[in-house]
Parts: structure tokens; sequence; C-alpha cells
């Protein structure tokens, strides 16, 4: 079997895309000149060699910094960098409708602390440095349904391996979904690896939304369509360097 093509800027095997398009509805004119000029005020580049510096992700500093991964029309990240703006927060997001929603949210808010990255967010993770970041948010991802593309799937060994390498020890990973097989396929691969602890949790309270929780669009149009069941998981990060995955 071939090796893994590398990245470029780490050396290390490139990961399968997780994201299937990045084109969708037709943007608004003032999403697409947003685009054009607030876009690059806010975009995150990689590195072209070595790690990102993370007090380079935003324009002033952060008493801590938070990723969610897939942001889709920018509700959650909205609210969570409205209510802490003393914290930074790193969006990925690829698809271009979702971008655009998120730029006409930034500019009519105000926000000052929100980075943006329109790239696979796993190349992201592969240039942070190691206990960099305090949490990570993945919002009811693609659960790709079908066996043969479960491989998609954006939670497995080798994502979970960069999470816990640039999670901070006790930092969080919240996971969100509708669908079962993939809340399951989630609390296997999490049960299974060092990195992770779920946290003691009356049983069922994994049905209740995290403190604060903001309704994303995807959510309310599952539960207009009668999937009104999610599940609603936050892991922890166990010291990575003393379990030797760093």
């Amino acid at each position: 079997m071939s090796k893994p093509p590398e990245n470029s800027q780490t050396g290390k095997p490139r990961h399968r895309a997780f994201f299937g398009r990045v084109s969708g509805k037709r943007l608004h004119k003032g999403q697409h000149a947003l685009l054009e000029t607030l876009l690059p005020e806010l975009q995150v580049d990689l590195p072209e060699e070595g790690m990102i510096d993370p007090e380079q992700l935003f324009s002033k500093a952060a008493k801590q910094r938070i990723i969610e991964i897939g942001y889709g029309g920018g509700e959650h990240l909205a609210r969570l960098a409205e209510e802490n703006p003393e914290t930074g927060f790193v969006g990925c997001e690829v698809f271009t409708g979702g971008i655009g929603k998120m730029l006409q949210k930034i500019a009519v808010q105000g926000l000052k602390n929100i980075s943006l990255f329109t790239e696979d967010a796993f190349r992201l993770l592969q240039v942070l440095p190691d206990a960099s970041i305090d949490g990570v948010y993945l919002l009811y991802p693609d659960p790709w349904p079908k066996s043969r593309h479960h491989k998609r799937r954006f939670v497995s060994k080798t994502t979970l391996d960069e999470l816990a390498r640039v999670l901070k020890p006790q930092g969080f990973f919240r996971f969100a979904t509708d669908i079962e097989d993939y809340a399951n396929w989630t609390l296997a691969h999490i049960l299974r690896h060092e990195g992770f602890e779920w946290p003691p949790c009356p049983p069922g309270s994994w049905h209740n939304p995290f403190s604060g929780w903001q309704p994303t669009r995807y959510e309310e149009k599952a539960r207009r369509e009668g999937r009104d069941k999610s599940f609603y998981f936050s892991f922890r990060c166990r010291d990575a360097q003393n379990l030797g995955l760093k």
C-alpha cells in the first residue's frame, strides 16, 4: 500500500478532506463584497514552513483561543464571540455560503475577536503548536452516512491525535450531532483514545445542549423535519505531554 501524501509544512501525513464541495447557494451582493474586502483582513494563512504562531491569529491578545470547525451559518460562533470579547475564536469553514454569512455577522455585530480559516481544518491543526488551544467545537458535522464514506468523517484516530496535541491539558472538545450512528462512532473513538476522557455525567444528559447554547441553522432545520433528538458531548483533553502524544 502506498504511503499517504505528506503535508509540506509539517511532513505529517495528510488527512482525507472531510468536506465534499465548497460552493452552494449564490452569494448576495453584500457578501461578495465582504469576501473581497473583509475576508483578507481576517483570513488565517498557513506558514510556508514550520508552525504557526498562535499569538498572530488575532489582531489583539486573546486570553483564550477557541476553534469552531465547520461553523455553517455562523450563529453559534458569532454568539460566542459577542459574549466573550477577550477570547479569540478561529472559525473553520470551506463553503463560500457559510463564509459569506459569517462575514456579514462579523461586520454587522462589529466583532473583533474572530479569525477565519477557509481550508480543511485538519491542515490548521497540523501547524498549531502543542498545547496552544483551549477548546474546539465540532457541531453537526457531515455524518457521511454510507459505510464506504465513513473514512471521510472528521472524527478519526488521526484527527483526535492532532486535537489531543494542540489542546491544553483539560481543554475541551465539544461535539454535537443529531445522527445517533455518528454519536456512537464518536464515543467509540473517544473512549479508545488515551488523549481524551469523557467526564462523568447523569444518564441522558447528553441530550441537553451546552450551557449558553445558540441553536444552529442546521439544528433548527432538523427540528422542523422532525429530527428533534440531538447528542451533545463535552470531552476533556488529558495531559498529552505525559502520555507521549507530543
